[in-house]
């Protein structure tokens, strides 16, 4: 007679897999507003404008992010400074629309815009989700460390 036809064998089996489990395995459950899991350094959250080091905006307003966006979220006005160069007066992005494909960071020349490791920002209206210009830097100077970290990670595939 084999072990197969003997009764309730499926049974204990799965009981022997779960108790293995529960008293063996290391446990991959979080308890997510207390802990959170990893993110690769591709992923894409919230946008931000980022800054050079002395300060001064990275976007020299050449619209590419606006011309590669397949959801046409960004808006882009520019002006030209005293010294020839261009510098955006209005940056907007409408974060309905966006589908954070991407491709407005891999198209910007200068890393200015960038998608942040941020994906908690809910809202209670739909105003909040259209960012302005200042929205972005600030977004930006708080996550700086965090955006220098994932961009210097993920260069060898850039």
């Amino acid at each position: 007679m084999k072990l197969k036809f003997f009764p309730l064998t499926e049974l204990c089996s799965g009981l022997f897999l779960t108790l293995k489990y529960m008293l063996v395995k290391k446990k991959v459950t979080l308890a997510y507003p207390y802990e959170k899991g990893t993110l690769s350094p591709r992923f894409r959250g919230e946008h931000a404008l980022r800054r050079y080091p002395n300060g001064e905006e990275r976007c020299i307003a050449c619209k590419l992010c606006e011309a590669v966006c397949p959801a046409q979220a960004i808006t882009i006005e520019a002006e030209e400074r005293e010294d020839g160069s261009r510098r955006a007066v209005r940056y907007d992005i409408d974060m309905i629309k966006c589908i954070y494909c991407g491709l407005c960071e891999e198209s910007c020349p200068v890393d200015a815009i960038v998608e942040g490791p941020n994906f908690e920002f809910a809202t209670e209206t739909r105003e909040e989700l259209y960012y302005n210009k200042e929205k972005l830097l600030s977004n930006g100077d708080r996550w700086e460390v965090a955006i220098a970290a994932r961009l210097e990670q993920d260069a060898g595939y850039r």
